[in-house]
């Protein structure tokens, strides 16, 4: 079995190199790591990189995960095959799709620096930008599918299930790392970096809105995680952003629950997302935006 130390990355497509390079290190905080014309590169703290932009049909290209110390890349590559996956090494680091088709990069495990970030010596990072990349979520059509390549082919661990709704993955000790949840269809849904407390996120939700960004949902507290959280619709790249913290730490022998669907289980302050929240097309984009939901206009069904 494969075994993950954390996730790495997310990298997104994205019209203009340029246009977005500038508007993610602006409106989120993230510095600029360079990345040349073919990409763009860029990190929370003092990590390599955590996003990686490059040009495309706007949308998610792949996740990368880094390895175990004790999963070099061969036996990965060898995992893989065993299990009927199909994959290419390029640039040492192994390429592959989930059942969904959504991209998957496995890169080596590599030396990290010892130190917690606040006690490494830094001359570029900036206050008020997120601590790092924690997790993805993303729509599935097939549920059962998707959980048994995650689980027995990336070795991830299930922490709690939604009813028949969805389910969530841990490597560590964070409650999660990814999450699916079956809307019948397939598509990326989410990004989420981690923020210090709820005043960080006050301060970066209060840079955005002045940037014309608006919440999709939020901000709610899940009871499935115990997060703090608050999505932010980035329609360019046809995702969210969510900003979170306080996600509940599990010890090493817990208990996968099964939580109902109801309410509660999403968010123990108030309200269930709006339906635009599940969908990225124009129209559940405009509804979203103009608040049309919550005047009382029922969203029109998907195209």
């Amino acid at each position: 079995m494969i075994r993950l130390r954390r996730i790495d990355h997310v990298c997104l497509l994205v019209d203009n190199l340029e246009e977005a390079r500038a508007r993610w290190s602006r409106e989120f905080g993230l510095l600029d790591r360079g990345g040349g014309e073919e990409r763009a590169l860029l990190s929370c703290e003092d990590e390599p990189f955590s996003l990686e932009l490059v040009v495309g049909e706007a949308g998610h290209h792949h996740t990368a995960w880094e390895l175990a110390a004790d999963c070099p890349l061969a036996e990965a590559g060898r995992t893989l095959g065993a299990a009927g996956v199909e994959w290419v090494e390029l640039d040492g680091s192994l390429h592959l799709s989930d059942p969904d088709g959504r991209g998957i990069e496995l890169l080596p495990y590599r030396e990290h620096e010892p130190w917690v970030a606040h006690a490494r010596r830094s001359r570029i990072v900036r206050p008020g930008a997120p601590r790092r990349l924690g997790h993805v979520n993303c729509l599935t059509e097939d549920l059962g599918e998707g959980v048994a390549f995650y689980c027995d082919v990336l070795g991830m661990r299930i922490s709690d299930r939604l009813g028949s709704e969805g389910v969530w993955f841990r490597i560590g000790t964070d409650h999660h790392v990814m999450a699916l949840v079956d809307k019948g269809s397939s598509h990326f849904h989410h990004l989420a970096f981690d923020v210090v407390d709820i005043g960080q996120m006050r301060d970066l939700l209060d840079r955005l809105a002045r940037h014309g960004r608006w919440l999709g949902w939020g901000p709610a507290r899940h009871g499935i995680g115990g997060n703090i959280a608050s999505y932010v619709r980035i329609v360019e790249e046809q995702c969210f952003v969510e900003l979170y913290c306080d996600m509940e730490q599990l010890p090493e022998d817990h208990v996968p629950r099964d939580w109902p669907d109801d309410r509660f289980s999403s968010n123990t302050w108030g309200p269930l997302p709006p339906r635009s929240y599940f969908r990225f097309d124009s129209t559940a984009v405009e509804w979203e935006r103009e608040s049309f939901e919550t005047l009382g206009r029922p969203l029109p069904p998907a195209p």
